[in-house]
């Protein structure tokens, strides 16, 4: 097996600083918006298409890092240490189970995206469960379940329409 190049190495680094910018700006932009319907913890999760992106277009131990630096970064910019506990178990579970489907072949990119969308949820709120001691929140659960594959599909859509466009380009 052949190593890297120096160039390969920088062009990954580069690709990589950029999908991570993009992820913060659009974490960003998503926390100015208004919380849909008015009710907390809902949102769409812009910043997740980049990762279904990473996790199809470049290798998952990348994606992880991206992940990791995504929820740790905006939680430090935007947030606080609650905001990266709550993240780093969602964001953990939903690339979790991306890589894990990722990889097989009849799955769609937005059935992926889906369920990345809906482990994220279970893992925010399994959190706060233990850290509450509330199981009353799994009456919640049930919804965002739902709202996990909606904003999941859409995610995935994104992510799918712009895999399309840069296979393209290659």
């Amino acid at each position: 097996m052949k190593s890297p190049s120096r160039r390969d190495i920088t062009r990954r680094t580069a690709y990589s600083g950029l999908l991570l910018a993009t992820m913060l700006v659009l974490g960003y932009v998503e926390s100015l918006l208004p919380a849909v319907a008015g009710v907390p913890g809902i949102k769409l999760g812009l910043s997740n298409s980049v990762l279904i992106f990473a996790v199809y277009m470049l290798d998952l131990p990348t994606a992880w890092v991206l992940m990791i630096l995504k929820v740790l970064l905006s939680g430090l910019l935007f947030g606080g240490f609650n905001t990266i506990m709550y993240a780093m178990a969602g964001g953990a579970l939903s690339t979790l189970f991306m890589s894990v489907l990722s990889r097989v072949k009849s799955l769609h990119p937005v059935v992926v995206s889906m369920t990345g969308g809906v482990m994220h949820n279970v893992g925010q709120v399994t959190v706060a469960m233990l850290l509450l001691h509330t199981p009353q929140l799994l009456y919640y659960m049930a919804i965002l379940i739902f709202v996990g594959m909606a904003c999941g599909a859409l995610t995935g859509v994104c992510a799918t329409s712009v895999m399309k466009h840069l296979k393209s380009i290659k």
